[in-house]
């Protein structure tokens, strides 16, 4: 979605509650937001992700700002949804269901698809989630959600600076992952 009266012709109508509107962010927001959520949350994103949107309505009305203002707040949220869920599950452990009942449940159309398509996704947020959690959420922050290094430093409290610095350490961290997973070759012309 562009910015400018595009972003605020959308956002009027979603707050008025226009389907298309709503479904115009949710198709240019929810994309990034999951990934954001599985590098935090792997299996549980969508449930956060559902939390997220719910909060969102809740409060899109009183939202006043321009595009990328509208995505810093969003993510605020997201991320507010995300440390609440950690709370939530830390309260109240999960108790391990029947897997039977599993056994009669329909296969998503074509598993294996979506499943390579995920492949690159997940090994990139696997090495992000190897960074300390300072960096990996900004690198989250910046290139998932698309947040210049200011909104990203409102969203966590931080200085514009900062967010550069944590940005350049994690990305030179996450070199230093790949090359070291990269497999080495011999020189065997010697």
């Amino acid at each position: 979605m562009g910015a400018g009266s595009e972003f605020a012709e959308t956002l009027a109508a979603a707050q008025r509650g226009e389907e298309w509107a709503v479904g115009r962010l949710w198709r240019d927001l929810n994309p990034p937001l999951v990934r954001f959520l599985r590098a935090r949350h792997g299996d549980h994103a969508d449930d956060v992700a559902s939390e997220t949107w719910i909060r969102v309505s809740r409060g899109i009305g009183r939202f006043d700002g321009s595009h990328m203002d509208f995505r810093a707040w969003f993510f605020t949220v997201a991320r507010a949804a995300s440390i609440d869920w950690y709370r939530h599950a830390a309260r109240r452990p999960q108790v391990a269901s029947d897997a039977s009942a599993l056994e009669h449940r329909p296969a998503p159309d074509d598993s294996a698809k979506a499943a390579l398509d995920a492949i690159d996704t997940v090994a990139a947020l696997a090495l992000v989630a190897r960074l300390p959690a300072d960096q990996a959420e900004v690198i989250l922050m910046r290139v998932v959600a698309g947040l210049d290094a200011e909104h990203v430093g409102r969203v966590l409290g931080k200085r514009a600076g900062t967010v550069r610095v944590l940005q350049h350490r994690g990305l030179r961290r996450l070199a230093e992952l790949l090359d070291a997973e990269r497999p080495q070759t011999k020189d065997v012309t010697r």
